[in-house]
């Protein structure tokens, strides 16, 4: 990979693992699903006048929306609200390519490999250990409904891969169009009106910035960079960088928030990095061990 892509790769992964500390500071000052709604309000307007809609089928396009936008970051602006840390956010939302594996298995017929079943195994592990450590921070619902977060992204992958090739930037522009009126009606019957128009009343500057991060910076720039770099190298070369999203989000917290993992969470943790490595490069790297054993 050229220097300049490689510093790409680099800002991408510094904006998404910043995005979790981004969001626990909005929910300081607004209600998850009126962040939510308002997130992809920005996200779709005025990018949609200028960006064109990709050509798949509406359905699709719903499918999309519902599960990568609507369904993810409901379940994640929830748990962060109830007491998910934001650096465990950034680490249990990455078993999303355990619960693609999957899915891909159940609905696409596709099979395992031994090295993806063992990077399973090692991953889930690391998530019991995590969901056992409550320790003052973490929340058993804040921590499942991260999970549940993970497993709508991983449906969206699976939509993703059922359109195969298409523009990443016009179907996540697009597919913003979607989630802002559920996320309406949702706040509406969650949170009720009286909050909702209290939040937006009182709406500062700080939070202005936070939905400027989270709609311009993780979402138009993060996947218009990620995009870019999808279309010059295999995905085989670029997936791998999303492994340090969790580091990223882990330091970030750390040092802006001030939280700090119990010893049995922290080796939940490499656990759970270990599962996601063996589940990107395990094969190459069994591969390369029997080569030098042969």
């Amino acid at each position: 990979m050229l220097p300049k892509d490689l510093l790409l790769a680099l800002v991408v992964i510094i904006v998404w693992g910043m995005n979790f500390v981004v969001i626990k500071i909005g929910l300081d000052d607004m209600p998850p699903m009126l962040l939510g709604a308002l997130r992809f309000l920005l996200a779709a307007f005025p990018a949609v006048l200028f960006i064109k809609r990709p050509q798949i089928p509406l359905r699709w396009l719903l499918a999309y929306g519902l599960t990568i936008s609507l369904g993810q970051f409901a379940f994640l602006f929830s748990a962060m609200s109830v007491g998910m840390p934001a650096g465990l956010a950034s680490l249990v939302l990455q078993s999303q390519a355990l619960f693609t594996l999957l899915f891909a298995v159940l609905l696409l017929g596709e099979r395992f490999r031994l090295v993806n079943l063992f990077g399973l195994l090692v991953a889930a592990s690391g998530l019991l250990l995590i969901g056992a450590q409550g320790n003052g921070l973490m929340t058993l619902a804040g921590f499942v409904l991260t999970l549940c977060a993970a497993a709508m992204w991983a449906l969206g992958n699976i939509v993703t891969r059922k359109l195969g090739k298409v523009n990443l930037v016009g179907l996540v522009v697009w597919g913003s169009l979607v989630p802002p009126l559920p996320f309406f009606a949702l706040s509406w019957l969650l949170e009720g009106p009286e909050v909702m128009a209290s939040a937006l009343r009182g709406i500062s500057l700080d939070t202005l910035l936070v939905l400027a991060y989270l709609a311009f910076g993780a979402t138009i720039l993060g996947y218009g960079l990620w995009s870019r770099l999808l279309s010059r190298y295999p995905a085989s070369q670029v997936a791998p960088f999303s492994l340090l999203v969790p580091v990223v989000g882990l330091t970030s917290s750390a040092l802006l928030l001030d939280e700090r993992l119990s010893t049995l969470q922290l080796v939940g943790a490499l656990l759970v990095m270990l599962g996601l490595l063996l589940n990107f490069c395990g094969g190459w790297l069994f591969g390369r061990l029997r080569a030098r054993l042969a």
